[in-house]
């Protein structure tokens, strides 16, 4: 590949995020997909002026997962014996869930087509999820003989529910945007052309609000999946303690009480 595999295009406090191997519909195998993809992460992460983050694919595809033509190549980790394989996941894609999961920006998957295997679950890994007409989605390992190595299990039992989560995986059926919709899989779905227009009017309603607050409202929510109630609370009231001293909270008052669009700057 001569351009690179992930492009990163950051404005008015929005990352938006492109997967760019298109020839082959943007696979995360084969490639220096997965490397690119953390880099980006982190440097989302660490920026400041980002609030939030869009993960959509070059067209015409969002993500095909990894390469099939790579499970028959003797050299790949679909050869290696059980343990090296088993610590090729750990140091390679398995990233992929833990750095999406850590970012404290909210993530919305832009799905401008098909979304295959560990392409599904890269958009369950996000926090929303925005489905162009021309989306599809399918669980597909059972078909390979494989099974989720990525922690797609993970993400869609949350995202979906046991019985919904159980028909896609068992299946391994591929469903279209209409029924990706039907299930709750995605918030909505929009034409072709008018995904990223709406993608980005999402994400801007999301910058418009205070920097810190955002992520700090992500960490809770993260919080909010693996606490029971007693320890929630006390995260929440010295998350909130935090936030009644920043000036963006003094500002957002402030602009109430005087009737006018307040102005935040992340401090």
């Amino acid at each position: 590949m001569s351009n690179p595999p992930v492009l990163l295009n950051i404005s008015d406090r929005i990352a938006t995020v492109t997967l760019n191997d298109p020839e082959r519909r943007n696979p995360i195998t084969g490639n220096e997909m997965i490397a690119s993809l953390l880099e980006i992460f982190a440097k989302v992460q660490a920026d400041p002026q980002v609030s939030v983050m869009i993960l959509t694919g070059a067209d015409p595809a969002f993500c095909a997962g990894g390469d099939i033509k790579e499970m028959n190549d003797p050299d790949s980790i679909f050869r290696k014996e059980p343990l090296a394989a088993a610590q090729s996941y750990v140091d390679g894609v398995q990233r992929l869930p833990l750095a999406l999961y850590n970012l404290d920006v909210p993530t919305i998957a832009a799905v401008n087509g098909a979304a295959v295997g560990a392409g599904c679950d890269l958009t369950m890994m996000c926090d929303m999820r925005i489905a162009s007409d021309k989306a599809r989605f399918g669980e597909v390992f059972l078909n390979l003989g494989i099974i989720p190595g990525d922690a797609g299990s993970w993400f869609m039992l949350r995202r979906l529910g046991h019985q919904k989560a159980a028909d896609l995986t068992f299946s391994g059926r591929m469903i279209d945007a209409a029924e990706a919709l039907e299930m709750g899989m995605v918030l909505e779905v929009v034409p072709h052309d008018q995904l990223m227009d709406r993608a980005l009017d999402r994400a801007a309603v999301i910058a418009s609000k205070p920097p810190r607050a955002v992520r700090i409202a992500k960490r809770l929510m993260r919080n909010a999946e693996r606490m029971d109630l007693p320890d929630f609370l006390n995260s929440a009231a010295a998350y909130q303690a935090l936030m009644h001293q920043t000036e963006d909270h003094h500002e957002a008052v402030a602009a109430y009480i005087e009737k006018r669009k307040p102005s935040f700057t992340g401090r």
